[in-house]
């Protein structure tokens, strides 16, 4: 199980490297839109991924059976990385890691988005959710889960803010349709 744990782990980091490389905006985008929630994200995230990690290996509060708890932690990392990956492909060319406007930009209402105005976050907060579950500790489940919240929370208030300077009315109603990022919550 530990050498899979390391596969699913693996996998993951790399490929939010790629995604960090390759979907960049360009010099034809708006910028300065980010608002250095890139960096935030990824600082916040490296911390609270160590802490967890630490809090898992000094103390000891399981959320619950030894095998179970995370192996159910790791189907939701691959069930969260591969969604996440699928809603970037339904963004298409629109989609980057850095918050901007990119010529010819169309508000995506369907799909994916027809549920949740941030389903790639959502995808990526089932995935900490679900690492936080395979160090089956509730200490490190609760900090990682917070801080991604807290991080994403940050990145969708900027990101909605330029939208909605965008798309103006058609994004205010489409805000009034859909949720954030957990279905019927938030």
């Amino acid at each position: 199980m530990p050498l899979l744990f390391l596969l699913v782990y693996a996998g993951w980091f790399l490929s939010e490297i790629l995604l960090n490389r390759l979907l960049r905006s360009s010099g034809t985008d708006q910028p300065h839109a980010d608002k250095h929630s890139l960096g935030l994200i990824w600082a916040t995230l490296i911390g609270a991924i160590n802490l967890a990690v630490y809090l898992a290996d000094h103390y000891r509060w399981p959320v619950g059976p030894q095998r179970l708890v995370p192996a159910l932690g790791l189907a939701l990392v691959v069930l969260g990385v591969v969604l996440r990956l699928l809603v970037i492909r339904s963004l298409g060319r629109f989609f980057t890691v850095d918050v901007t406007i990119r010529e010819g930009h169309q508000l995506k209402t369907d799909g994916f988005y027809a549920y949740l105005r941030h389903p790639s976050y959502a995808a990526s907060l089932l995935s900490f959710v679900g690492f936080g579950l395979s160090l089956n500790n509730w200490p490190a489940l609760f900090v990682v889960t917070t801080a991604t919240l807290a991080a994403f929370s940050y990145r969708i208030w900027v990101e909605e803010a330029v939208l909605a300077r965008q798309f103006g009315a058609a994004y205010r109603a489409y805000q009034k349709r859909t949720k954030r990022l957990i279905p019927a919550l938030y």
